[in-house]
């Protein structure tokens, strides 16, 4: 059985290297789809009965690991020396930085990494993360799949 939950949160990023508008500073609002799969929990008396995992569960588990450390932060790759050494010289700045250029395919897969160890750490081999859908714009999204990874 699969199941998803969707989460959105708020983040700034720029392209270093692209030669188009996303060079810029600039943020969206990202939008990010959780697929798991696992068995249905047939056990009699337990809360979770009939639900593979409880989605408040999976919102909590999804916040924890990635979303509370991304949302309003600045999203930067630590070869952008010049925007890197701009976010450092600002006291308490939140800012994430990254091994890869920020794209949507790249926090995709950082995504996926973070949450399958978050999901695997609290739920063992009952759960398995199959794709994180990062969705940068209502018409761009980038998916990372366990069968491709």
């Amino acid at each position: 059985m699969l199941i998803t939950r969707k989460l959105e949160f708020d983040a700034g990023h720029r392209i270093s290297t692209h030669n188009s508008q996303c060079r810029h500073l600039h943020g969206h609002r990202y939008v990010i789809e959780i697929t798991l799969s696992g068995n249905i929990i047939a056990d009699e008396g337990v809360a979770e009965q009939g639900m593979v995992m409880d989605f408040s569960e999976v919102k909590r588990i999804a916040k924890s690991a990635l979303v509370d450390q991304w949302d309003h932060a600045f999203l930067v790759y630590s070869g952008d020396t010049k925007v890197l050494q701009f976010l450092q010289s600002i006291e308490d700045h939140k800012t994430v930085v990254l091994d890869v250029q920020p794209t949507a395919e790249n926090l995709a897969l950082i995504a996926f990494d973070l949450l399958d160890e978050a999901y695997q750490d609290s739920y063992g081999n009952h759960l398995r993360l199959e794709q994180v859908r990062l969705f940068e714009t209502p018409n761009c999204w980038a998916d990372a799949v366990r069968e491709t990874r």
